[in-house]
């Protein structure tokens, strides 16, 4: 028990890595609907289907746009009418919507009331970063069914939340399944 404590101490004190997300965060919600206006112009709509913000880290690469990009169309987050099923159905088995919106403050820090987003990455490399998440999106899915907003504009997104239901995934959570399938069953709490 004292060696438990001793380490949860160590994790809220920010001595372990394994709880500092360093990868690639999405924060999906499920919508009925939701749409990106930029300068006052719809630039991105959907229907039913999912709406993504996307932070992206300065350590991000490939892997995690893929696993991001994966976990997102395969999550079973809407009902089977079918079955009477509640999470069973992917946004793909569906045929519904996905709206990626680029943002940056997932990944703020306050220092003190003021946030520092030194951890996301520069907008330079994130741009063509995000686009290429984008490509994957819409390679992995239907090419129409994904929509983006407009990376590094001040945009107005509006949603209607379903459910509501809205989940946090970090790509770093790839690497910790993977773990826990080859075996690797001693992680700390």
């Amino acid at each position: 028990m004292g060696s438990k404590l001793t380490h949860l101490s160590h994790v809220r004190s920010g001595c372990c890595d394994l709880w500092k997300s360093r990868d690639m965060r999405a924060v999906v919600q499920r919508v009925l609907s939701a749409r990106v206006e930029v300068e006052d112009r719809v630039v991105s709509e959907i229907g039913p289907g999912l709406l993504v913000l996307v932070g992206v880290h300065e350590s991000d690469t490939d892997a995690d746009a893929e696993h991001i990009c994966r976990k997102v169309l395969n999550m079973r987050l809407f009902p089977n009418l079918d079955t009477g099923k509640g999470w069973d159905l992917s946004v793909k088995q569906c045929n519904f919507g996905v709206l990626l919106v680029s943002q940056f403050t997932l990944y703020g820090i306050l220092k003190g009331n003021k946030p520092d987003f030194h951890v996301a990455m520069p907008p330079h490399k994130a741009k063509p970063f995000y686009e290429s998440l984008v490509e994957k999106f819409r390679k992995a899915y239907t090419s129409d069914a994904v929509k983006d907003g407009v990376f590094g504009a001040m945009m107005k997104v509006n949603l209607v939340n379903d459910g509501p239901v809205t989940m946090q995934l970090d790509s770093s959570q790839s690497r910790v399944g993977a773990s826990l399938e080859d075996g690797e069953h001693d992680l700390p709490l």
